[in-house]
């Protein structure tokens, strides 16, 4: 398929084929089928405000330095009709699978900015990094790199607890048990301010919608939450890069400039492996 003007640089807004209910928009280098290196693919996350445009642009650095084309998906609050607005964060809702969704758009990107696909780094932030904390779990084979920005929750790799807390019934809601040897390939960081301290938010309560029990186990804050999740992912094998990012609170800009980096520098080695 020919693109035209909107398809490259700051994209447009497309609708997904499989499903309209969701969008995306992209940064495409220009000339990137024509650089010295092949084009990679790295998907970014909104959290809840949902500002996934400007979630782009500022990754364009990042698309233009390592001729990197960036997705950025729409996940819009209530696309069940009932104004739900975590859906994504769980990765499903009542007949809709957000990881499904997800790699219907990357499919669809892949044909037609004709780029490999097979595997793409991920980054989110707060509710993103949910997104992206499970996502890794559940389809880790099809990353080369997660990057997880300060979650308000996040799932351990533990058989402890169901669903959403830890990974027992995972066969039972998803038709998958957990690939450990292709989570144990996926390069990880966890990041977050180490001000980010404010727990109202991200307290579950009983009556919530996602209230279940384990909700509050991995602590009370993000930072403590981010550290079990750490050393759940360290003691299933995974090579965990973590930091707590001084004087900064629930801001995604400084921890996406720290995400930037370790993306490149997984997306370097990723690169030198194919050539070795």
């Amino acid at each position: 398929m020919a693109l035209g003007l909107y398809d490259i640089g700051c994209t447009t807004v497309y609708s997904a084929r499989s499903d309209p209910r969701f969008s995306y928009c992209l940064y495409v280098p220009p000339g990137y089928r024509a650089r010295a290196v092949r084009p990679e693919l790295a998907v970014v996350i909104h959290g809840s405000p949902r500002t996934f445009m400007e979630f782009r642009d500022r990754f364009e650095d990042f698309g233009v330095s390592h001729n990197a084309l960036i997705l950025c998906p729409l996940f819009p609050v209530g696309v069940g009709g009932d104004g739900n607005p975590d859906g994504y964060k769980y990765l499903s809702e009542p007949g809709l699978r957000y990881d499904e969704v997800l790699l219907d758009i990357v499919a669809e990107v892949a044909a037609r900015w004709e780029v490999p696909a097979d595997r793409f780094g991920l980054f989110g932030f707060s509710g993103g990094a949910q997104f992206a904390n499970r996502f890794l779990l559940l389809r880790p084979e099809r990353l080369w790199a997660a990057s997880l920005g300060a979650p308000g929750s996040v799932t351990l790799v533990t058989d402890e607890w169901d669903w959403w807390v830890g990974l027992r019934d995972l066969q039972d809601r998803f038709g998958a048990t957990l690939d450990r040897d292709a989570l144990r390939r996926v390069p990880v960081q966890t990041l977050v301010g180490a001000a980010d301290l404010d727990a109202d938010e991200i307290t579950h309560r009983e009556g919530g919608r996602y209230w279940m029990p384990g909700a509050n186990a991995a602590g009370v804050s993000r930072p403590a939450r981010l550290r079990a999740l750490r050393q759940s992912l360290a003691e299933a094998g995974v090579t965990v890069t973590h930091e707590e990012v001084a004087n900064v609170g629930h801001d995604p800009w400084p921890i996406m400039e720290r995400a930037k980096t370790f993306l490149a520098a997984q997306l370097s080695q990723l690169r030198a492996n194919e050539v070795r």
